[in-house]
């Protein structure tokens, strides 16, 4: 493959939207060819299922879940994130494989082997070559999230919370080339933190 494929992960409002914007803008500044998107989304189609799979006056059961993530991640990495790292781009992407496994895995406890089968089969086998895991105290959530609408996953309770945190952990220690990012620091000093390690795995100069 010809781009690079990087992945923003950590649990919902930790702070990924606003380091994807300023990664996106260092790397421009590096003169990179690199865009933007999202899971689930990104495209057309994979938007529609997101506004099913976050609606939160749906009732939407745990492999229905899992399996309309998959299919939305199936739609947005052969639409347009496997082309773009083709033409050579770097493509920087709000989640991706193991959101599924901490959120569905062990927050709602289904087998890991059996998402990471359909992981596999939705990306084509695609990985990351950096996954940043960008990970906040628990307190944080509630705090930003005061004014804020919040959506069917973003509903669940502490200790839906907490096993999915740990879930990042763990996947992230057994993750090749993922970094644990402490998001409880200043947004300045994050974007600092992240753009050393794009220095350190030779994405910019």
């Amino acid at each position: 493959m010809k781009g690079k494929f990087i992945v923003l992960e950590g649990p919902d409002r930790c702070g990924k939207s606003t380091q994807a914007k300023l990664l996106l803008n260092t790397l421009l500044e590096h003169g990179k060819d690199v865009i933007l998107t999202r899971e689930p989304g990104g495209t057309e189609t994979a938007e529609k299922i997101r506004q099913i799979v976050l609606e939160p006056n749906l009732d939407v059961r745990p492999m229905a879940e899992l399996f309309l993530y998959e299919a939305s991640r199936a739609q947005h990495t052969q639409e347009k994130i496997l082309p773009a790292l083709q033409a050579g781009k770097i493509v920087l992407c709000e989640r991706y494989t193991m959101s599924t496994c901490a959120y569905q895995g062990y927050g709602r406890n289904i087998d890991l082997k059996t998402i990471a089968t359909l992981n596999k089969i939705a990306t084509l086998g695609l990985v990351p070559d950096l996954t940043l895991v960008f990970l906040m105290s628990d307190k944080y959530f509630t705090q930003r999230g005061e004014y804020l609408f919040s959506d069917r996953l973003e509903k669940e309770d502490l200790s839906f919370r907490q096993k999915m945190r740990q879930g990042y952990l763990e996947l992230t220690k057994k993750t090749k080339n993922a970094y644990l990012i402490d998001a409880d620091k200043n947004v300045d000093v994050i974007a600092q933190e992240v753009a050393e390690l794009l220095h350190k795995c030779k994405i910019i100069d």
